[in-house]
């Protein structure tokens, strides 16, 4: 079975043919439970999301900061596993129709086997990967399997890139191009940061085509006009994560995070 990477293309281009940057969501697997997790994922695409990332929770994440830190903690300590991962992007996939993908380091793929990895998450319907650890040049089997089963591979760039480095890059990924806003982890900040922008005109610059869409630090909804000004679309995590932990319960977890992909995705379109 094919992945959905056309689905994922199909999704972002829809967005620019309405003049906006298409709204994408994260949350990792598992937290705070597996079916806890699916609830809040649906949620979020029901709320005004137009992509999700399905977070595989792992014990060293880099690029992540505290908030999301917290919520992986959650899901290993609960005992989450890649096949409950995978069925979190299946029944996200099955219940709405909207791309998902899995936002993950290479350390566990390599472990579970990369073939074994892409045709998982293709036949769960998944639209591919995004892989933030994963170093271009390194990434040849990778790419081979996803290609195969119809899988993108989203790789990140950061203001610290070079131009050269841009290219290599974006000739290398499909799908769209992960643009991080800042250096440093994810988390929620006061703004998002003038090299964001800058960024996001190198990375246009190599000529590829692909799509380019910013995260680390977006929160709000004014954030996400600010980001949808400039970029094809708008990465939103800890702001959702923290929703789910300040809860009172896992109920009103649910309700918040639904309730903030519709202020976000008046937020791309203007009208925040």
């Amino acid at each position: 079975m094919s992945g959905n990477i056309q689905g994922l293309a199909d999704t972002l281009a829809g967005a620019r043919a309405e003049g906006r940057s298409a709204l994408i969501a994260y949350l990792p697997a598992g937290f705070p439970t597996v079916d806890g997790g699916i609830e809040a994922v649906r949620a979020v695409l029901d709320g005004g999301a137009d992509v999700v990332e399905v977070g595989l929770p792992h014990s060293d994440p880099v690029l992540d900061g505290p908030v999301i830190q917290t919520a992986d903690d959650i899901a290993l300590r609960g005992g989450v596993r890649i096949a409950d991962v995978m069925r979190t992007v299946r029944e996200a996939y099955a219940a709405t129709g909207k791309p998902v993908l899995v936002m993950t380091y290479w350390n566990p793929i390599d472990r579970y086997g990369v073939e074994r990895f892409t045709a998982e998450l293709a036949e769960a319907g998944g639209a591919g990967c995004i892989l933030p650890d994963l170093p271009v040049q390194e990434s040849a089997l990778w790419r081979e399997h996803a290609d195969k089963h119809g899988l993108a591979t989203v790789f990140v760039v950061a203001p610290s890139s070079r131009d050269e480095r841009l290219a290599e890059i974006t000739a290398a990924g499909s799908g769209f191009v992960y643009a991080a806003s800042l250096m440093g982890v994810t988390g929620t900040r006061e703004t998002v940061g003038s090299q964001a922008r800058d960024l996001v005109e190198r990375t246009r610059a190599t000529g590829t085509g692909l799509p380019v869409c910013v995260g680390l630090g977006v929160s709000t909804p004014a954030q996400a006009a600010e980001v949808a000004g400039f970029a094809d679309g708008v990465i939103v995590g800890s702001a959702f994560v923290k929703r789910m932990l300040d809860a009172p319960d896992h109920a009103a977890g649910v309700e918040a995070v639904r309730a903030l992909a519709g202020e976000l995705a008046k937020g791309v379109r203007g009208q925040a």
